[in-house]
């Protein structure tokens, strides 16, 4: 592997009382993911603001990954369909800002999904791989 091989920058918002709990998992059973990542912790995913994404495309992030709380949010009965409808603000304001929307990403992982969140973190890893590093468009 070439050491000017490109490798997305990720970041992943994670939930303190659902996400991270698998994120935390799957550091102890050593699994492996993008060391590209950084994670910043937050109470409920429907905090994530459309504006914050923008904000860590603009800092140099390639990719944005929302682990999201899904159907256990302890905060929100409905925090996935208002982390859903940020996430596609998220999306027009990125376009309109010239970044491409495939660099955002939602999922549902809950407490015990260190399998689901590996993959979809490496796909998302690869994807990003493919689109190139994060440039403005027009």
């Amino acid at each position: 592997m070439s050491e000017t091989e490109y490798k997305p920058r990720i970041l992943i918002f994670s939930t303190i009382y659902i996400s991270d709990s698998a994120i935390d998992l799957a550091g102890l059973q050593h699994k492996e993911y993008s060391a590209t990542t950084t994670i910043i912790r937050i109470p409920c995913s429907s905090m994530v603001r459309p504006e914050y994404i923008l904000l860590a495309l603009e800092s140099g992030f390639d990719g944005v990954f929302i682990a999201a709380d899904g159907t256990d949010c302890p905060f929100r009965t409905d925090c996935t369909a208002i982390t859903a409808k940020r996430v596609e603000e998220a999306v027009e304001l990125i376009k309109k800002h010239g970044y491409e929307p495939e660099r955002v990403k939602m999922a549902a992982i809950c407490s015990v999904c260190v399998k689901p969140f590996i993959r979809l973190v490496n796909e998302f890893y690869e994807k990003l791989k493919k689109i190139g590093p994060v440039r403005k468009r027009g």
